[in-house]
C-alpha cells in the first residue's frame, strides 16, 4: 500500500476538534489526523522537535490551521512555515471562525492556499470539513519530498 501522509490539524477548541474529526471520518480518508493545540506545536511537529522528535519523517498532505490559538497564533505559524524553504510547499488551509478582512488579506499575502470560515450551523460545518478533506487529501496533488 502506498504511503499515505497525515493531515495536521491545529486547533485549541476541543469541541471543534471533535466535530472536525467526526466529519473527516465520514469521508473514509485513510490519512491519519495529527492534532496539535497551538502554533508552537505546529512548528515543533513540522521540525521534528520536542515531543515530535521521533515521529515518522514525512510532511503532512495539508495543514488545517486555526488563527486564534495560544502561544503562537495561526498567522504567526503560517508566516514561519511559508518562509521556510523545506516547509513552504505544504498546503495550508486556514480553518477559522475569523471572517475579518485583515486576517483574510494577511493570510493570502503570507501564502495560505485556502481560507475557510467555520460555519456556525452544524450541518454546514460538517459539509465544509468533508469538502476540505476530500479535496486536500484525495484530489490535490502536492510536491513529494
Amino acid at each position: 500500500m502506498k504511503n499515505i501522509p497525515p493531515i495536521l490539524y491545529a486547533e485549541d477548541s476541543q469541541n471543534d476538534i471533535e466535530l472536525t474529526l467526526s466529519a473527516l471520518s465520514e469521508c473514509n480518508l485513510h490519512n491519519k489526523i495529527d492534532v496539535v493545540r497551538d502554533g508552537q506545536q505546529v512548528l515543533d511537529y513540522l521540525r521534528y522537535q520536542g515531543e515530535y522528535s521521533s515521529r515518522k519523517k514525512e510532511n503532512p498532505v495539508v495543514i488545517l490551521l486555526d488563527i486564534k490559538m495560544p502561544k503562537l497564533d495561526g498567522i504567526q505559524a503560517l508566516r514561519i512555515i511559508k518562509a521556510d524553504p523545506v516547509l513552504k510547499h505544504i498546503p495550508v488551509v486556514m480553518l477559522t471562525s475569523s471572517a475579518m478582512e485583515s486576517d483574510i488579506v494577511e493570510s493570502y499575502n503570507l501564502g495560505v492556499n485556502a481560507y475557510v470560515v467555520k460555519p456556525i450551523d452544524f450541518s454546514e460545518f460538517v459539509k465544509k470539513i468533508k469538502n476540505i478533506g476530500i479535496f486536500w487529501a484525495l484530489i490535490n496533488k502536492t510536491i513529494e519530498k
